[in-house]
């Protein structure tokens, strides 16, 4: 059996990775080089404060490939766990945070609420009394997306994956079998037709473009998040958690020697924009307003704070926020519109589409969350834990 992936990000690659390990012949298809879609534009957050259980369990099993990697890969990745604090403004999210923790500790991650006083211990600059409630886990942290990239990759190829940059997919296609319905055949490429039993669509902001090859249509859409290099008035400690104002949208974390990394967004609008053609350097107004929201929220930043540099990439969005995983024709997967969760939850995502591959199902996670036609359903619950 011969898998296609389309897409040489991290989802991509590390999907690779397990079906090879997993006996099964693997090609990643990817239309540059790899990572140059969203995977080397992240933050590198890794977290399990989600509100949703299938986002937890997602992240406690992404984690622990997290934890072992360097053993595992022989790269370290820079993986810091210091941890991530959510504050609020408003009783009604602090008390969904209460609620949140409760779900986050059922699945065994160490959260907690705290009173914003109590969250000092964590964030010494944090303006408290702005606040009404917070939460912590000291299991959260960042790691350099390129590093955890190249060593899914290298593992891939080692263990016979075959990864093809610069080779872009220009058809998927399908072929009666005798049930009467139609099943993946392959993918065109424009280096040639590539045959295969399964065919995974990785491709992050391109998800539905390549969907609509399979002839479905995702409710994904392409959102551009900008990321600041900041030198802040007080040094950020390098220890100090990634703190997240859950109202305006800014968080920020700590980079090198008291540099610090601020994003959010905050515009009224949120278009979507075109993968192929889209501003990938950050914009100076978003940067100056970035400063006074996180300066509002700690006091490391303040009027002498200065922008280095930053970039900007994108989001593939789903109207819940919650990943599509799932065999949505017979031989196509789907494992898309992560909204800024593809890279913590790369790891655990991959082990899912291998099952799926081999199987036709997993025990990791319950999927009926992540199935495209729960958007059919008024009642869906949406991750309210975003960023």
């Amino acid at each position: 059996m011969t898998v296609v992936i389309i897409g040489g990000g991290i989802v991509g690659v590390a999907t690779a990775y397990y079906l090879t390990r997993a006996g099964v012949d693997t090609v990643v298809c990817e239309r540059s080089t790899l990572g140059a879609g969203s995977t080397e534009r992240a933050l590198g957050g890794i977290r399990a404060q989600f509100s949703t259980p299938a986002n937890v369990a997602l992240s406690k099993r992404a984690m622990a490939v997290w934890d072992d990697f360097e053993a595992t890969f022989g790269v370290d990745i820079g993986y810091r766990k210091h941890g991530y604090l959510f504050v609020t403004v408003e009783a009604e999210t602090a008390a969904r945070f209460e609620r949140t923790v409760e779900t986050q500790r059922e699945y065994g991650v160490p959260s907690e609420y705290l009173d914003p006083a109590d969250a000092q211990a964590y964030l010494p600059e944090l303006r408290a009394d702005r606040y009404v409630g917070a939460t912590y886990s000291p299991a959260d942290g960042t790691a350099d997306p390129h590093l955890a990239l190249g060593g899914f990759a290298e593992a891939a190829r080692e263990a016979g994956a075959e990864i093809r940059t610069g080779t872009a997919v220009t058809d998927v296609v399908f072929e009666a079998v005798e049930s009467g319905e139609e099943r993946v055949a392959g993918v065109e490429t424009d280096a040639g037709f590539v045959p295969a039993e399964f065919v995974v669509n990785a491709a992050g902001p391109w998800a539905e473009t390549i969907a609509a090859m399979a002839d479905l249509d995702l409710p994904i859409s392409p959102r551009r998040r900008q990321i600041a290099v900041v030198e802040p008035t007080i040094p950020y400690p390098e220890d100090a958690p990634l703190t997240v104002d859950t109202e305006t949208g800014v968080h920020f974390a700590p980079d090198r020697e008291g540099d610090a990394l601020v994003a959010g967004f905050f515009d009224a609008a949120d278009p979507e924009y075109d993968p192929e053609a889209y501003p990938t350097d950050y914009d100076l107004d978003w940067a100056a307003t970035a400063i006074e929201y996180a300066a509002d929220c700690a006091s490391y930043f303040g009027a002498d704070t200065r922008v280095k540099n930053g970039w900007s990439g994108l989001y593939a969005v789903t109207p819940d926020h919650s990943p599509i995983i799932e065999e949505s024709r017979p031989g196509f997967v789907n494992a898309v519109g992560f909204s800024g969760h593809g890279f913590m939850h790369a790891p655990a995502t991959a082990q899912v589409v291998t099952d799926l591959v081999r199987c036709g199902e997993t025990s990791i996670v319950d999927l009926g969350s992540f199935r495209r036609d729960r958007f059919a359903d008024a009642d869906t619950r949406a991750e309210s834990n975003v960023i």
